[in-house]
């Protein structure tokens, strides 16, 4: 089978080796999902993407959640829609694990804050409230403030959300993911196809190529099959753990102070996408 070399990627990670790795929910396998300890041991790392879940408050602030409530990741039923972001940081998030147990839900300008200039964000919309034109609006300018829209893609199941933030932001990059659509038609820059769908069709990068996009499988333990993704051409993997992501691609990430990194899956708590 024989493909056409692999589309320049805008940006700064034209020049990144392929595929890019993107750090699901930060760091999740070593640290509490969603956390500023995950994002910031996924950047130490050296993922080359940061992705996290974007919710609302009731306070309209976007805070970096997956789940609708915090009953799985900080054991109280507290619905994020209804809590002011000042409500839902006086609860932990660190999974039940003492190491973690002062880690608090971040906003997104929390995260923002500490991304590296050379490092990409991938946001999910986890809401319906990102149908809403000023909600997007807002999304998209406080991206922009802080200087990160350029290497931003925004992503969801839905193609409604994504569409409403191009409504309102005509340059941002989105991203549809799909557990069912086998052809990468979607309107997306980047298509995120369930990992049994590339098996079934592995033209799936080619034909995205031909049309513009980019394609990143939605597969958090992509080790197995890394050596497939590199050969249909896919351009970026989501993965729990980082670290070893990287090494099995021969991208040997930096150590800590100690020398070395702990061992993947001692903490991390994992949810459905």
């Amino acid at each position: 089978m024989i493909f056409k070399p692999l589309p320049p990627i805008p940006g700064p990670f034209a020049v990144r080796p392929r595929p890019l790795v993107m750090a699901h929910r930060g760091s999740s396998a070593r640290a509490p999902e969603n956390t500023l300890a995950a994002f910031r041991l996924a950047i130490e790392e050296g993922a080359d993407l940061v992705e996290t879940d974007l919710h609302v408050t009731r306070d309209d602030v976007f805070v970096c959640v997956h789940d609708a409530t915090l009953e799985r990741t900080g054991g109280v039923p507290l619905a994020v829609a209804d809590a002011t972001f000042e409500e839902l940081r006086r609860h932990s998030v660190g999974c039940g694990m003492p190491a973690f147990a002062g880690e608090l839900v971040p906003s997104l300008a929390d995260l923002t804050g500490i991304l590296p200039g050379d490092r990409g964000l991938a946001l999910e919309l986890k809401s319906d409230r990102f149908l809403e034109p000023e909600l997007c609006r807002g999304l998209a300018s406080e991206v922009r403030a802080a200087g990160v829209f350029e290497r931003t893609v925004f992503l969801s199941f839905s193609a409604a959300r994504c569409d409403a933030l191009r409504a309102v932001a005509p340059d941002a990059w989105t991203g549809i993911v799909t557990m069912t659509h086998p052809f990468p038609d979607l309107d997306a820059r980047l298509l995120g196809p369930l990992w049994l769908l590339l098996l079934a069709n592995p033209l799936y990068p080619w034909l995205a190529h031909r049309r513009g996009r980019f394609v990143a499988p939605l597969d958090d333990r992509p080790d197995r099959l890394l050596w497939y993704y590199r050969l249909i051409g896919c351009d970026a993997v989501l993965t729990n753990d980082p670290a070893t992501t990287l090494r099995k691609l021969g991208r040997a990430p930096p150590l800590g102070s100690t020398g070395e990194l702990p061992q993947a899956g001692e903490g991390g708590v994992e949810g459905g996408e």
